[in-house]
Formats: C-alpha cells, structure tokens, sequence
C-alpha cells in the first residue's frame, strides 16, 4: 500500500509541477528525419539521451519533471557538432528556465544549427534598426547590442514621441534573436499606427545573457547571485536615455517615458521608476519575479524619498505562473501607494491563462501600452515647438529659446554627469571646462547636443 501511494503521490506531482519544452519552429536547413535532444543540468548534459517527441501540429517536444532552482538546457541533434546556435549560427549560450513548482510549457524557436549555420529569416519589420551592436555601458565596462524601432511616420513629419525603454530587446522584435518567441513590439504597434494611434518610439536593450540576473537584481540573493541593477539602471537613466533623446525626436519629460519589462526584467524596470521617478513615470511590469528581491525591493520602496503621485503602472500576470506572484504585486502596489500613487493610475491584471513565457507577455503588450498612455494629449502642433539652440564660446553656454528658467545637465557623450547648472537665454557661465567633442544638454523638457570646437 505504501508503494502505491508513493507512486501516486509521484505522478500527481509530475503532472502538477513540471516544464514542457516545445519547439514550434527549427531552421529551414535541418535535414528531413532529423530527430532531435534535449541536453541540461536535469540529465547531466547528456547530448542523446533525452530526444523530442513529435506531435500531431509538428511541433517537438519533452516534459521536465520538476526539480528545484534554474533549469539549464540546450537543443541538439544528437551531439556537440550539431548543437543549436544563434541567428548567424554561432555559438549560443544556455537556455534557462527557473522552477516554480506550478507546471510550465515554454514555446521555442530554434534559431540555427552551428554544423550548418544560417538560421531563419528575421520577422523584424523595416522601421525596426540595431541602433547599436556594441553601445559603451561604462557604469558596468560592457558594451551591449541596442534596437529602435521608429514609428512609420517618423521620417515623414517633424513630430516628436514618448519613448519606451524595455528589457529583453532580443525578444522584442525578431523571432530570429528571441529566446522562445517575439513579443511583435513592432507589428503590434504598426497596426495600432494604423488605426490611429499616434506612436511612440521604443529602445530595446538585449539582455546580458550570462549577467541577465546580476543586472535586473538591485540586489544580491544568495542562492541566485545578482547585485548590479542598481548600475545598470543608472546606465539607463545617465547614459542611454540622454543619447537617445539628443539624436532622435523625443519627449524627454517623465509623463512620456516608460519602462517595460517581464519577469527579472520588470523587477528592474519597476526598481527604476522608483529610483528615478523623476525621468520615468510609466512602468509595465509583466509576471514580476519580486521573488528574487522580494524583502529589499519593499523595504526600499517604503524607506524612498520619492514622490510616485506622477506614477503610472501596468501590472499582468497569470494567477498560476508561481505560488506567491499575485501576493507579491500586492504587496508591491500597497507600498507603492504609500509613496504616492494613486489608484487612478494602478491596474492590476491576473489572467488565469497566464504564463510565464513571451508568447503570453505578446499578448498583453497592447493592452499594457494603450492603458498607460491614455490619457496623453498629443498632437503633431503640439510636439512641433521649436527646440532650443545651444552654443559654445569661451567657456559659456549661448542659449537661445528657453520659455523660462530652467536646470541643466551637461552630459558626456558616454553618459558621464559633468555639471549641473541653472540656465537662462543668453550666457551661461560654466565651472568646468570642456574638452574638444560632443557632449548632452538636458533641460527639463528636452535634450540636445552640442559641439565644443
């Protein structure tokens, strides 16, 4: 009798609590017949002992049972050769996935096999670009690859746009870069240009594979590591947002700026609307992995000076995804209001459907971006003021169109704050001198660049 229930208890726990790997897509060059493996940690990287099971729709897959921490993983076809790589067919790092202990089904698309290169063809709309494979992170001494995507009639008009900064940007666009599938950023908001929304231009950031924890986590956990969000989002605040608002048109303002994440990544995001809620003010926050620091996160919201009365967040996340998210968003959005924000500009959104993977995230980004700016009264008169002038002579800044008083930040091109002064049309003594290049000019409501000669 013991027996029998031990296996019963058994199989009622694998089928509870278990990941379901299923590839939806493989490279276009795979050979026909061609059976497929899974190597991880869960059978210590055995590269043909675990093969995909062919179903009915074509896809391939297999269930993990369920087993504790960060589950590591890759595809093969049945050796080391023949390992999957990225979308040039090169090396590719492990996958990973963390158990839960609720049962998870990732779908993903094989990008490449390294024995035979190439890969599938990318789904990146035209309006979407690589702003930079290689964009200078100096808070970290990393460099890290930078998408934009333009809205349509970004080349055609003289508008200015909210910008969205989100994490995770390999995920975004391109099925050929993603993880498990894009989130269609760009065709959703094509369609939704379209339809008559005004647009919006969004900064992707590609995760730092092997420092994705250290990065969305301000602070260390001792099991998973982690630490360094607090530089990064300084790296976002100091040195990416003022670059891209001096070299493309944008509304620097607050109300217009949004952070966007999923899991560690909307952690992070929401970490940064609180330490900088004076330069983002609309936060999505996708099945937040809180979790991970979940004591510090709190106690630093409830210990901030921050006023969060400007806040605006979008929480989602499915009522099944872990045993203590919904109680997590809670907790955070509780703290959050004791700061400030008020329930006008709070949604929650619990979906038991709700997954934690990108092909649920997909689905909820149009919801998430039309609720947080809703209420944006924008207009191509009103986005089509004149921009300051700025100009260097001896050690003093000439500025010409201000409206009024305002403070300034002189940044180097790489981010670095170099002064903070009060500005005025006319002249502008400076405290430091200025090198030969290009240097940043925020204001309270624009950036700009500038040459010392």
């Amino acid at each position: 009798m013991k027996k029998i229930l031990f296996f019963a208890t058994l199989i009622s726990v694998q089928i509870t609590a278990q990941i379901t790997v299923k590839v939806t897509a493989v490279p276009g060059n795979t050979p026909v017949n061609s059976t497929l493996y899974v190597a991880g940690n869960f059978n210590n990287w055995n590269v043909n002992a675990t093969p995909l099971v062919k179903d009915g729709a074509g896809n391939y897959t297999y269930t993990i049972p369920e087993g504790s921490g960060i589950l590591k993983y890759k595809f093969t076809r049945g050796s080391w050769p023949t390992v999957e790589g990225n979308a040039t067919g090169s090396y590719l790092p492990d996958r990973t996935a963390t158990f839960t202990g609720n049962p998870q089904t990732l779908d993903l698309t094989i990008q490449s096999w390294e024995d035979l290169g190439g890969g599938n063809p990318s789904t990146a709309a035209s309006n979407v670009k690589i702003m930079s494979s290689n964009f200078n992170i100096p808070q970290l001494n990393r460099t890290r690859k930078i998408w934009i995507y333009l809205p349509p009639d970004y080349e055609t008009s003289t508008k200015t746009y909210p910008v969205i900064y989100m994490q995770d940007g390999q995920n975004l666009f391109d099925n050929v870069t993603s993880f498990s599938g894009e989130w269609q950023v760009d065709e959703t908001l094509n369609s939704l240009f379209a339809q008559g929304d005004y647009g919006a231009i969004v900064i992707g950031i590609d995760n730092g594979g092997g420092n994705r924890i250290n990065e969305y986590t301000p602070w260390n956990n001792s099991q998973y590591g982690g630490g360094e969000g607090d530089l990064y989002m300084q790296f976002m605040a100091e040195t990416l947002k003022p670059y891209v608002d001096a070299n493309y048109r944008t509304k620097p303002a607050k109300e217009y700026n949004a952070l966007i994440g999923s899991s560690l990544g909307a952690l992070i995001s929401n970490y940064g609307g609180v330490k900088y809620s004076g330069t983002f003010s609309k936060i999505g926050s996708f099945s937040p992995a809180y979790w991970i620091n979940n004591t510090q996160f709190n106690n630093y919201i409830t210990t901030s000076t921050a006023d969060l009365s400007g806040m605006r967040i979008y929480f989602v996340g499915g009522s099944g995804e872990s045993a203590s998210l919904v109680n997590d968003i809670q907790t955070v959005k509780n703290n959050l209001q004791t700061k400030g924000l008020t329930a006008t500009n709070t949604l929650v959104k619990i979906d038991s459907y709700g997954q934690h993977n990108e092909n649920y995230w997909k689905g909820e980004f149009s919801a998430a971006y039309k609720w947080l700016f809703q209420n944006m009264q924008l207009s191509t008169a009103e986005v089509s003021k004149k921009k300051i002038r700025v100009a260097f002579e001896k050690n003093q800044l000439i500025i010409r169109g201000l409206s009024k008083t305002s403070e300034g930040t002189i940044y180097e091109m790489s981010g670095k704050i170099l002064e903070k002064l009060q500005l005025k049309n006319g002249s502008n003594d400076l405290k430091n001198s200025l090198l030969r290049g290009n240097y940043i000019l925020q204001t309270d409501n624009e950036s700009v660049r500038f040459m010392v000669k």
